[in-house]
């Protein structure tokens, strides 16, 4: 049976349309205080591969909350450290360092709309993306502005009939294109994609623009980087190759075309490069794994019409990653695409997993952050959201599944984007988790950062 990409989309189709490590160790004592640890996550996922593997272990077994650090609004951005800080964007326009011991505030900087991405802090500086618009440059130290460089603005996906919303004829903006771009920096240069289509090469220390690639939509989804090429997908359901230096296409690979509701398109999903290949998950409903050199596809996997925006990790010849609609945590062989483990997370999963030793971390829609066994899938713990537990419009049944008949009673107007926010009341994680000397840091749609051990 052909289970559908979302649940939203499920209902009207059904009843309504039919549809770096940095080398500190070697700089000797007296500058290591100043130099990132060999350890840290300094970009979205990790490096710039984007492997989604931590050098750190995750806890096998729940201890406690260390701290909470509230903001003003849903923390979709995932957190990056720096020098015992910990260091993300909030949807209230304010990228925030705390200390990653006490949770206690070191800084905070204010830009002019959400930020929804995932700072890369390196050499010092911090570098994120707004939706102003902007993308900023900030001292590490202090978040002092050091530039800003403004692209031709900010968007969400958007389409006529959108999920088979009615009226057909009207457009609307994806409820669920809920993150930005996140940077990555590479020799001096950060790269970066936009809602105007763009993927951006920036001078890292002035902030002046060394080249753009234009795409055919909004590319929200991360840039990930391997022997000189820049990997991005975008919401044109296409995945691109560029040169890093000269901005020129290598390669493009086409995924499916969903033409009457645009539902089953678009890379929200960001690319992870290993031995040679590229994987990357798809709102196609399938996992993709492209050869990096020339792009023809070695193997994909099928999720029974179920959105892939997880972003994939990758961890010894094994790619774990999960789906929204069936809610299913799986591992595949990274050689062949053979599924390997399949598990229930009962919710959609838009959060990247995180390897942590023997530990995978899987944020859930729900409110929960799962902590799975890495050789058999079996769950350890977990942990639930106050805003979760309380469920209050009863916005998920007994077992924790998202009650949509009662937060999509319609297809019309604004009913189904009113259902996508009761959704999030729960406290769901679209944060990527970060493991840092045993230590989670994540962040949850209920506003808060959450230091766990």
């Amino acid at each position: 049976m052909r289970l559908h990409a979302h649940s939203l989309a499920s209902l009207f189709r059904h009843p309504f349309a039919r549809l770096a490590p940095h080398l500190c160790a070697l700089l000797g004592a007296t500058v290591a205080m100043f130099c990132l640890p060999a350890h840290a996550q300094f970009m979205f996922r990790g490096d710039a591969s984007h492997g989604g593997v931590s050098q750190s272990n995750a806890p096998r077994q729940f201890h406690r909350v260390k701290w909470t650090f509230p903001t003003g609004q849903r923390v979709v951005s995932s957190p990056s450290w720096y020098d015992g800080m910990i260091i993300f964007g909030s949807d209230d326009g304010n990228v925030y360092a705390v200390d990653a011991a006490t949770g206690r505030q070191r800084w905070m900087q204010r830009t002019e709309g959400p930020v929804s991405s995932t700072p890369a802090v390196v050499d010092g500086r911090v570098f994120v993306v707004s939706y102003d618009g902007r993308l900023y440059a900030l001292n590490a130290r202090n978040g002092e502005v050091l530039w800003k460089f403004a692209t031709e603005g900010e968007r969400r996906f958007e389409a006529r009939g959108l999920h088979g919303l009615q009226p057909r004829s009207q457009t609307y903006a994806d409820m669920y294109d809920v993150f930005l771009s996140s940077p990555l920096v590479v020799d001096g240069t950060v790269f970066f994609g936009s809602g105007d289509e763009n993927l951006y090469a920036v001078d890292a220390a002035s902030g002046n623009l060394k080249w753009k690639f234009h795409t055919g939509d909004v590319v929200h989804a991360s840039p990930a980087y391997a022997d000189g090429i820049v990997y991005v997908g975008s919401w044109d359901g296409r995945l691109y190759a560029v040169d890093a230096k000269r901005g020129q296409q290598r390669w493009v690979f086409q995924g499916g075309v969903d033409e009457l509701i645009h539902n089953q398109q678009g890379f929200q999903s960001s690319p992870a490069v290993a031995g040679g290949v590229v994987f990357s998950g798809c709102r196609d409903a399938h996992v993709y794994a492209l050869d990096a050199r020339t792009g023809e596809q070695k193997w994909n996997v099928a999720t029974g019409g179920s959105w892939v925006v997880s972003s994939p990790a990758i961890a010894d010849g094994r790619v774990y990653f999960a789906t929204s609609d069936s809610a299913l945590y799986q591992v595949v062989e990274a050689a062949t695409g053979k599924r390997l483990q399949e598990q229930q997370t009962k919710a959609y999963v838009f959060s990247s997993p995180t390897i942590a030793g023997d530990v995978v971390l899987v944020g859930v829609l729900n409110g929960t952050l799962q902590a799975r066994d890495k050789a058999s899938g079996a769950l350890l713990w977990e942990f639930q959201t106050d805003a979760s537990r309380a469920n209050r419009g009863w916005v998920l049944t007994a077992d924790r599944r998202f009650n949509n008949p009662l937060l999509f009673p319609s297809s019309w107007r604004e009913s189904a984007a009113l259902g996508a926010e009761r959704q999030m009341t729960v406290g769901s994680f679209f944060s990527t988790p970060l493991v840092m000397k045993g230590v989670i840091y994540v962040g949850s749609a209920d506003g808060n950062l959450y230091a766990l051990e």
